[in-house]
């Protein structure tokens, strides 16, 4: 291919455009959707809506039986994920066969030590938190694999004698910009200081990250801007800190202790009571996720 390669022709059609190059003749055709997809323009922005636990009078739903009908329902559904972080599908079958099938509605299941689809009660059948009727703050899941689980799904198919189990969901996304607001330091340290998650709990079972990874782990979307595009926060499942000097482990936790301020407001936080036929699905690299105590 010539350093000099050139158009002979272009030409505008309906789907897109089409381009003879000048050297050889050869075709090439590009649609609409491959260009605007690769346009840096910000007429055609690809940023997810922030919320806070106002989303609660208004939070994104979708109607199962328009997922499983049809290709155009799937993809409504992995936009409003995309675009909030989270959605809720309505009248589902209440079994885990229907659910199984509905998540296979994206791709397919991703197996781990707790198995690919599996069903689990408060019975410590894992050493694992989850597994117990303790509350737990918001989290994000396997800080301790190098590649954590991406979209995750809830659905609660029984809970008829007894109470409290609410679950709690936090815009990650929202929450670091308001810590890149209150305290940029903060939110430099999150970026840059790297940690090892790790999973200890079951017996002659460990999992630990191949390597260390920011709480806050950016990407550059356009030369000389950063955006965000993952956060790694379980402060149950995080490894001791290895860092080159103590102020660097010393301004790690500050912007932690500032981090987790953030995550805990009220106005953070958004709370909902699962309930049989309603699955969540979520982004885990972006919503935490946790819930109250329950019996």
């Amino acid at each position: 291919i010539p350093e000099s390669i050139t158009a002979r022709e272009i030409e505008q059609e309906e789907n897109g455009i089409s381009m003879t190059w000048a050297n050889d003749g050869h075709k090439s055709f590009y649609s609409w959707g491959w260009l605007q997809a690769r346009n840096e323009n910000p007429q055609f922005p690809n940023v997810p809506s922030l919320w806070d636990s106002t989303i609660a009078q208004e939070p994104p739903t979708i109607d199962y039986a328009s997922v499983m009908r049809s290709d155009d329902g799937v993809k409504h559904w992995t936009s409003l994920i995309r675009k909030w972080g989270f959605c809720f599908v309505d009248g589902c079958p209440v079994s885990g066969e229907a659910t199984q099938e509905l998540i296979e509605r994206i791709a397919f299941i991703r197996h781990t030590h707790y198995g690919g689809f599996w069903q689990f009660t408060a019975d410590l059948a894992k050493n694992d938190s989850a597994y117990t009727q303790l509350a737990l703050g918001a989290h994000t899941d396997t800080t301790y694999f190098s590649d954590p689980a991406g979209l995750q799904t809830f659905h609660l198919l029984s809970h008829t004698d007894g109470d409290g189990g609410s679950s709690l969901l936090v815009d990650g996304f929202k929450a670091a910009e308001t810590l890149r607001r209150e305290s940029p330091e903060a939110y430099e340290t999150l970026c840059r200081v790297k940690i090892r998650g790790h999973a200890t709990g079951n017996e002659k079972v460990k999992f630990m990250t191949d390597l260390a990874y920011p709480v806050l782990a950016t990407a550059e979307a356009r030369p000389g801007e950063a955006r965000l595009r993952q956060v790694r926060w379980n402060n149950d499942d995080r490894a001791a800190l290895v860092a080159r000097d103590s102020g660097e482990i010393a301004r790690f936790y500050v912007a932690a202790k500032k981090w987790v301020e953030i995550l805990r407001r009220p106005e953070s936080e958004y709370w909902e009571q699962l309930k049989p036929g309603r699955p969540l699905i979520f982004d885990n690299w972006r919503v935490l996720h946790g819930r109250s105590a329950f019996s």
